[in-house]
């Protein structure tokens, strides 16, 4: 016990520390230490303090050096740096994006009355255009053949049999970009890292000057709004959005487009990483420091869950007043979502945890029934413990119960399957069966569950998993799921309110709580 203890202490330890470091860290990213008036050959001033009269010129090109010819789409004469801008244009695509190619956007900021290229003190950044991706696959009605021929946008022209399973060229229809409009002064010495790359400096006189901050914001791209191109896409709208950015938000979106980034060179898809950008997306710091802490508290409360489920299974020798059906079916149930899970590609925030859950839970399986397995030749042989005569009324009573909740479970199942073969659109036979026993198992999976939500830090989990269905993109069904727990743990609370514990009531070894201190108190 006290070893258990110990390593518990140990891990919340190690869990209070890491949230700590990661705050001084993120204070190092949106703090950056200005450059002392009194040290003025060391100090580095933006251009944007004179105001200079400014151009925004953005084109298109086939190759990121724009090699081969660039389109003009899209020029601000008048360009203030701090008014916010959202412009629609069609882009015209060339042949070869058309052909599975590719395309990029050349931004430019220079000086207004000059072309980018006769400007030495321009700058400009290079953004895709363009992504591959494998589409989503239509839905049809499994019954009348017909289909929905939207794959994240609206690549028509594709028949419902037609759907590439190669990746194929997808059209951004977003290009979010923003400058820093901070007149921020850097200290030569102290020059953080993360914004030198984007940093060009020119010698004015005695002082140093620093060009605009430019930033092509990434994580705006999200997978909800691209577009299939197809060889009949001629012409196809981009979304051109500008805003003033802080040299603090700068610096923290540089480090999570970073991070990103190295997902997918990990091997993040796309889709994978399309549920990351949402956390950031669109949200105000202090709800990304509330994701980070509710993500944070999630992962320590699903391990010591998991740590504690563990042990008590692992000491557990005898299987009497448990339920091994409900056992039986907890298994059965977690294996359903997490394939449901898997079939909508949901992200690995969550899908990894289930997984996890469902081998605990078929280990459970195998501890429950007394199960054990011998390879002979290769091949498994499961032998089976037999139950003693206090187990056999726990499994007769078992029987009983689940006898009379199968009048109930069954019909309503079956009938739920039947609808949604007739009035939903699925992608093949198989996502009709995982979203029908995943239906079953969301409405009545309660039922199987016990109201001793302290055990195993599910009190505190439950809650925790309501705010992170909200944070982290998931599967509909999946996020009201989230809410059964909540049920179940007012329902306990009322009960403990109503039936509170009775010391006086002699237990079945003929002790009471009251008489135990009289009974010590007499010893002494």
């Amino acid at each position: 016990m006290f070893l258990k203890s110990s390593f518990t202490t140990l891990v919340v330890g190690v869990f209070v520390v890491y949230v700590l470091h990661t705050c001084w860290v993120m204070y190092g990213i949106v703090y950056t230490k200005p450059c002392d008036s009194h040290r003025g050959d060391n100090c580095i001033t933006p251009l944007l303090a004179s105001n200079p009269k400014l151009q925004l010129s953005i084109y298109t090109t086939l190759q990121p050096n724009a090699e081969g010819g660039h389109t003009m789409i899209h020029r601000e004469d008048n360009f203030d740096v701090n008014s916010k801008f959202e412009r629609i244009v069609n882009v015209s695509l060339p042949k070869k994006t058309r052909n599975n190619g590719t395309l990029y956007a050349l931004i430019f900021v220079h000086h207004a009355g000059v072309t980018p290229w006769q400007d030495p003190r321009q700058i400009h950044l290079v953004a895709q255009l363009t992504t591959y991706m494998v589409p989503k696959p239509p839905e049809i009605s499994l019954i009348s053949g017909e289909d929905q021929t939207q794959v994240y946008g609206t690549g028509a022209g594709r028949g419902p049999t037609s759907t590439p399973d190669h990746p194929v060229s997808h059209w951004r229809s977003r290009l979010t970009f923003n400058i820093v409009s901070d007149p921020f002064h850097f200290d030569r010495e102290y020059l953080p890292s993360d914004v030198h790359r984007y940093l060009r400096v020119f010698q004015n006189g005695k002082k140093m000057v620093y060009l605009p901050l430019l930033f092509v914001d990434e994580l705006s791209n999200r997978v909800k709004d691209l577009v299939e191109i197809n060889k009949t896409s001629v012409e196809l709208p981009l979304t051109i959005c500008y805003d003033s950015i802080s040299l603090g938000r700068l610096r923290f979106w540089i480090h999570m487009q970073d991070a990103v980034y190295s997902l997918q060179q990990f091997g993040f898809t796309e889709k994978d990483a399309d549920e990351i950008k949402g956390i950031f997306v669109d949200t105000n710091l202090y709800f990304l420091a509330l994701t980070f802490f509710v993500a944070a508290f999630h992962l320590l409360f699903d391990f010591l869950a998991f740590k504690n489920d563990i042990s008590f299974w692992k000491q557990k020798k005898s299987m009497v007043g448990m339920s091994s059906k409900a056992v039986l079916w907890r298994c059965f149930s977690t294996i359903v979502i997490f394939l449901y899970l898997l079939d909508e590609q949901t992200s690995l925030l969550v899908l990894i945890p289930a997984g996890i859950g469902s081998l605990i839970e078929v280990w459970k399986v195998k501890k429950a029934f007394k199960i054990q397995v011998f390879w002979k030749g290769g091949k498994p042989t499961f032998l089976f413990g037999k139950l003693d005569e206090s187990e056999r009324r726990t499994e007769e009573y078992d029987t009983l119960a689940m006898k009379y909740l199968s009048y109930l479970l069954y019909p309503l199942c079956i009938g739920g399957a039947v609808y949604a073969l007739i009035f939903l659109r699925y992608k093949s036979w198989y996502s009709w069966v995982i979203n029908s026993l995943v239906n079953g198992v969301y409405a009545f999976g309660f039922l199987f569950m016990l109201p001793q939500l302290f055990v195993n830090y599910k009190a505190f989990n439950t809650f925790i998993d309501d705010v992170f269905a909200f944070i982290i993109t998931m599967p509909t069904s999946h996020r009201l799921a989230c809410f059964r727990d909540d049920v179940v743990f007012l329902i306990y609370l009322y009960q403990r309110w109503l039936y509170p514990v009775d010391k006086t009531r002699v237990n079945e070894y003929g002790v009471s709580y009251d008489e135990t201190p009289k009974r010590k108190n007499h010893k002494d």
